[in-house]
């Protein structure tokens, strides 16, 4: 009984600090921080496919908004709800960091496979269009936040006290600019839309109004205390590292399309170079503020073709969608609280800014799109993919809470936005495109899994 007592005590054990001690707590050991680790991915992962599921049959979303939901589920909006010790014993605070750099490293090796199926081709056909919808996808959200900033200063508890106005009206335009990238791009690809030029100029309008708005907030942020410089940097940088790309990348990174050719598959020494060079392009744009994710698509953009391209996603992604990009959905939920927006006049508020996040961008880029000769069901097709906003929104609200710039109150309001937003992104886009568009033989129907689910 003894020795059985023992290895109870040993197992109910486990998940708890095995360090030194530092100020009467211990602290984690690097074994405790494995074993958290490993038993955290099979949680996500069990989780995001249960809800990924339940969402494609029961609220005809994609496996992606359902992983955005298992993300929040998994944090203190739900689990932490109602069971906080059993969410505290999976996911202390002291593993996120590990969790962190797990999850940008899923959504920027994701983001890299997207770089990869991007038709350069449409791009260049739809070069107008998609400047049109991405500048009218900014200076929508901006004007109106000039509009609404005023008012939303007003209300306690939604900016720190002493922020300019200037400085929150930039950040709340940042935040109504943004399209959710990863979230964006894996809906095209889920729909059936990754080679066609509607997929191809909203994920190339939705990127240029992801860096302008990581380009605004490095400007809030440098006149918040960090200094100019970080704006020099993020801006000049970014600039000067996406014209280097553009205008000598494909040519210096073609002779690994050539080996893969001549050999006829990837080999081990290829796919290490390929990686190295994504790590590389991601830590660059990391490193000057911009996001890792944007480093990764550009690169995978510059990429040779062909053989290359089948091979690699054949190798890369399965591991980069459902072992390494849940982990990106999760640790955002961690940081998510829903329980902050508890009054009518709040709950008021929150609707205020979603009617006016929805009008800036669906609205403004569906015009911006029929200005520019798209028809009607096109337009449409386009407002509706870039209204989404997911965890890119999650991620530039966390800075503004962690810097100071915003309350728990307007992050939860706005959480609501990017949760709201993106869940809409898919069953308007069919309505207003997606069927019509099978139907046609513009898509092929087997990709309406959504439709059907």
């Amino acid at each position: 009984m003894n020795i059985l007592g023992e290895a109870w005590s040993t197992l109910a054990d486990v998940l708890n600090p095995h360090g030194p001690a530092v100020s009467a707590a211990k602290s984690y050991s690097p074994s405790d921080f494995s074993v958290h680790f490993f038993l955290q991915l099979a949680v996500i992962i069990l989780t995001c496919r249960v809800v990924g599921w339940l969402g494609q049959r029961l609220l005809k979303q994609p496996q992606v908004v359902g992983e955005m939901i298992a993300g929040v589920v998994l944090g203190p909006s739900l689990l932490g709800l109602f069971f906080p010790d059993l969410q505290n014993a999976i996911f202390p605070k002291e593993t996120r960091n590990i969790l962190y750099v797990g999850a940008q490293l899923g959504v920027g090796l994701y983001m890299f496979m997207v770089g990869l199926t991007l038709r350069l081709d449409h791009f260049r056909s739809k070069a107008k269009s998609a400047a049109t919808v991405s500048a009218a996808g900014i200076i929508a959200p901006f004007l109106l936040a000039i509009l609404i900033t005023p008012m939303l200063i007003g209300v306690p508890g939604l900016f720190t006290p002493g922020i300019s106005q200037a400085n929150a009206t930039l950040f709340m335009g940042a935040c109504i600019a943004l399209t959710a990238f990863p979230m964006l791009a894996r809906i095209i690809n889920e729909n059936g839309l990754a080679n066609s030029a509607l997929g191809t100029l909203s994920l190339t309008a939705g990127a240029f109004d992801d860096a302008a708005s990581w380009c605004v907030l490095a400007i809030v942020l440098a006149t918040f205390g960090a200094g100019p410089g970080v704006a020099i940097v993020a801006i000049g940088g970014g600039l000067l590292y996406v014209a280097f790309m553009l205008l000598f990348g494909r040519r210096l990174l073609a002779p690994l399309g050539r080996a893969v050719e001549r050999r006829g598959e990837m080999s081990t020494q290829i796919l290490a170079i390929t990686l190295m060079l994504f790590c590389l392009s991601a830590f660059l744009m990391d490193a000057i503020g911009i996001h890792a994710i944007f480093g990764g698509f550009l690169m995978g953009a510059c990429m040779p073709r062909g053989l290359f391209v089948e091979e690699l996603k054949q190798k890369v992604e399965p591991v980069a969608v459902v072992l390494l990009l849940p982990m990106f959905f999760t640790y955002s939920g961690l940081n998510t609280r829903m329980d902050m927006v508890n009054s009518v006049g709040l709950l008021l508020v929150a609707l205020g800014i979603l009617a006016v996040s929805i009008l800036a961008k669906f609205g403004a880029c569906y015009a911006a799109a029929r200005l520019t000769g798209e028809d009607n069901r096109t337009a449409l097709g386009i407002g509706a993919l870039m209204n989404s906003r997911g965890l890119m929104e999650l991620i530039i609200i966390n800075i503004g809470l962690q810097k100071g710039i915003i309350g728990p109150t307007l992050f939860s309001m706005l959480v609501l936005m990017a949760i709201v937003t993106t869940v809409m992104a898919t069953p308007l886009f069919e309505a207003v495109y997606g069927r019509k568009a099978r139907q046609t033989g513009e898509l092929d129907p087997r990709d309406a899994r959504l439709a059907t689910a």
